[in-house]
C-alpha cells in the first residue's frame, strides 16, 4: 500500500491579503443566534433584518413567467444590458423625481444595488485613497473600501444633527485624500430623511474638495407623514460629482430577484460598466423585461407598500410609548431607530431581547461605532406581531 499520503507535504492554500482585510459580516451572527433559538422550539419574532416580508406584486410575477418562456432570453444578454430597461428607469426617474436621464449613458443595471455600492470602491480608490462613511451606516460600504485597500473617514450621524454628517467636522488631513463619499437617505439604521438644502450643501462640499459623491437611494420610495424622500440627483450639479444607486427590492419586494441600477455621472457609469463587462454578461433577459414592468405599469403597489410601512410604523410606536420606550419615528425606509435603556450596550441589549422576549433585533454597533446607544428594528412583520413584540419586551420592565 502507497505511503504516499504520509510523504507529501500538507497542501496549503493562502488567500490573497484583501481577504485578510474584509470586516466581520455581523448579521451572520445576528443570524446565527436567532436560528439557535429558533431550533431550539421558540417562537422568535426576527425583527433585526432588513428583508421584505411581503410577495413581488402578482403582474411583475406574471411578466417574468411570460418572458422566462420567450427563447429570446435564454441566449446571453447584452452586457450592459437590455435597452428597454435603462428607458425604463430613465422614465420612472423623470415622472417621480423630475431628474433627466440619458438611458445609454447615464444609467448602468446592477446585480442588485449592493454590487454597485461594492464596485464603486473598486473602480475609484487606490490603497492610501480615503473614503468618507457614514457612521452608523450600511455595513458594505466598508466591504467595498476593504476591499480597494483604501482607508475609510467616519462621519459621524448624530440625533442633535437630526442624523445629517457635518461637514465641518472632518479633518483637512482626511479631506486631502479623499475621493469617495457615500450618503444614505431615507437612512439605514435611523430611518432620517435628507432635505433638499442637505443636497446643495453636498454638491458644493464634493466640488470644492473633488470627491465623489455615492448617494445610496434604496428606499426612496419609503417616506412618511407626506413627505415624499429627495432624489440626490434631482439636486442642480449632482451628476457632475457622483450617482445615485437604486434598486428594485424595496420598491417592490423584489429583493431576491437582484436588480440594482447606478445613475448619473457618464464617467462612472462608463468605468461600472466595464468593470462589469469583466465579471457578468448582465441580468438574464426576462428578470431584466419583469423589472421593466415594475417600473412603467402603474405605481398603486408603491404607494399601497409605503401605507403598509407607516401604518405599521405608527402601531409599532404607539405600543412603544405604552411600555416608556420614547423614541423619534422614522421619517422614512423601513426601520426604527431606538436607545437603549439605561445600564446596557446595544449588544447587551440585543441579547437580553432574544433570550428572554424571543425578538431580534440589530445592535447599534454592528452599523459603527457611533451606532452605540441604539437597536435598529425593521418594520418587516405584520402590526400585529410587532406590538406582541413590545408587549413581550415590556414585560421585562427595563423602562420603569
Amino acid at each position: 500500500m502507497s505511503n504516499l499520503s504520509q510523504t507529501q507535504p500538507t497542501f496549503s492554500i493562502q488567500p490573497a491579503e484583501r481577504m485578510q482585510g474584509l470586516p466581520t459580516q455581523f448579521f451572520a451572527t445576528l443570524v446565527r443566534k436567532a436560528n439557535e433559538q429558533i431550533a431550539q422550539g421558540h417562537d422568535v419574532i426576527n425583527l433585526g433584518q432588513g428583508n421584505p416580508d411581503r410577495p413581488t406584486p402578482a403582474h411583475i410575477v406574471q411578466s417574468m413567467q411570460e418572458a422566462a418562456a420567450n427563447p429570446l432570453y435564454h441566449k446571453y444578454p447584452p452586457f450592459s444590458g437590455f435597452p428597454f430597461l435603462k428607458e425604463a428607469v430613465a422614465q420612472r426617474y423623470k415622472e417621480d423625481h423630475g431628474v433627466d436621464l440619458d438611458p445609454e449613458t447615464e444609467v448602468a443595471i446592477l446585480f442588485g444595488g449592493k454590487t454597485g455600492l461594492i464596485e464603486i470602491s473598486q473602480i475609484l480608490l487606490n490603497p492610501g485613497d480615503v473614503c468618507l462613511v457614514p457612521d452608523p451606516g450600511y455595513p458594505d460600504y466598508w466591504s467595498g473600501v476593504a476591499l480597494a485597500g483604501a482607508e475609510m473617514a467616519f462621519m459621524p450621524l448624530k440625533a442633535d444633527n437630526n442624523f445629517l454628517p457635518d461637514y465641518s467636522a472632518i479633518k483637512e488631513s482626511d479631506l486631502d485624500r479623499a475621493k469617495l463619499m457615500f450618503i444614505n437617505y431615507p437612512n439605514n439604521p435611523t430611518g432620517a430623511t435628507a432635505p433638499a438644502s442637505f443636497y446643495k450643501e453636498t454638491v458644493e462640499f464634493a466640488q470644492k474638495h473633488g470627491i465623489v459623491v455615492a448617494s445610496d437611494f434604496a428606499y426612496g420610495a419609503i417616506g412618511f407623514d407626506g413627505q415624499k424622500p429627495v432624489s440626490f440627483l434631482s439636486t442642480p450639479g449632482a451628476k457632475e460629482v457622483g450617482v445615485e444607486f437604486y434598486t428594485l427590492s424595496k420598491t417592490y419586494n423584489m429583493a431576491g430577484w437582484r436588480v440594482g441600477f447606478a445613475l448619473g455621472n457618464r464617467e462612472i457609469i462608463r468605468l461600472i460598466n466595464l468593470m462589469q463587462d469583466h465579471y457578468y454578461c448582465s441580468l438574464f433577459g426576462g428578470i431584466q423585461v419583469a423589472a421593466t414592468t415594475a417600473l412603467t405599469a402603474a405605481q398603486d403597489c408603491v404607494t399601497e407598500l409605503r401605507d403598509v410601512y407607516e401604518n405599521r410604523r405608527n402601531a409599532l410606536y404607539r405600543a412603544l410609548a405604552s411600555i416608556g420606550w420614547n423614541a423619534r419615528p422614522s421619517q422614512g425606509s423601513f426601520f426604527s431607530w431606538l436607545p437603549v435603556p439605561k445600564g446596557h450596550t446595544s449588544t447587551s441589549l440585543s441579547d437580553l431581547l432574544l433570550q428572554e422576549a424571543k425578538v431580534v433585533v440589530a445592535p447599534g454597533v454592528g452599523f459603527g461605532t457611533h451606532g452605540e446607544g441604539y437597536v435598529r428594528l425593521g418594520l418587516l412583520s405584520t402590526e400585529s406581531r410587532l406590538e406582541e413584540a413590545v408587549q413581550r419586551i415590556g414585560k421585562l420592565n427595563l423602562f420603569e
